[in-house]
């Protein structure tokens, strides 16, 4: 029987030529990703990297008070676990999953060895696909700083509505209004308001713990210009990124 999981499910893993990818595939392990899982505490060693297929794992940097703000989201088009090879062994976010699913984990010091390897015709390949990423991922955290400042909590929830949209299958998300409050930093009067204003508007469907994306096309229209250059970014540095059997990052509108 065929199982419904395979690393080409994240784009990163995908885009590695054979040679590349058969050098890690036998150390790719695949993990399931509840809902509320800590992968990364703020100020721990990272032993392993992980890359996901269907979950969503979402950055937060945390508080002394104990609050905390989600700063960016993983799903399937990257990896968590940037700081190792970008020359630190920590980082100082807490990663969780905001959407339960799975992915695969790879012990970071093969990462690194893929990461580091010189010579021959195809050095560098795994380097150049992680660094033009993590400069996507830098241009998500810086823009989402911005969107916390100066946008409404209305035009927060929509760029983080559309986000996830994008690493999703379905235009349906599991997730309360409590959940994405603490994600944005805001308050959960502020959450309720807004997917008020939304279910008005057409744009979604809510229920206790339960988010459908009825026009997606309206979110667009409403959210600030935040989602859009996270969204130009991203295409720009992977666009031209091909997998095994073509291409798998393209250009939108």
């Amino acid at each position: 029987m065929t199982s419904p999981h395979s690393p080409n499910q994240n784009y990163l893993l995908a885009a590695l030529p054979k040679a590349e990818f058969e050098r890690i595939a036998p150390h790719l392990e695949l993990v399931a990703m509840p809902l509320g899982q800590v992968l990364y505490e703020s100020g721990e060693q990272l032993q392993y990297a992980y890359f996901p297929t269907t979950a969503i794992l979402s950055l937060h940097y945390v508080m002394e008070s104990g609050a905390s703000s989600e700063i960016a989201g993983v799903g399937n088009e990257g990896v968590l676990g940037i700081s190792f090879f970008m020359g630190g062994d920590t980082t100082p976010s807490r990663a969780v999953v905001q959407t339960a699913g799975y992915g695969y984990q790879l012990k970071m010091q093969l990462l690194m060895d893929e990461f580091n390897r010189t010579g021959g015709r195809r050095a560098g390949i795994m380097q150049n696909l992680l660094l033009r990423y993590t400069q996507a991922l830098l241009t998500q955290v810086s823009q989402t700083a911005v969107c916390n400042r100066h946008h409404s909590v209305e035009q927060q929830l929509c760029r983080w509505l559309l986000l996830t949209l994008d690493r999703l299958p379905s235009n349906e998300l599991t997730m309360t209004q409590e959940l994405i409050a603490s994600m944005l930093g805001v308050r959960r009067e502020g959450i309720t308001e807004a997917a008020g204003h939304l279910q008005k508007a057409g744009c979604i469907r809510y229920r206790r713990g339960h988010i459908t994306v009825l026009d997606r096309a309206a979110l667009e229209a409403r959210v600030c210009e935040c989602y859009a250059v996270v969204k130009k970014e991203h295409d720009r540095l992977l666009c031209d990124v091909r997998n095994r059997q073509g291409p798998i990052f393209t250009t939108h509108d």
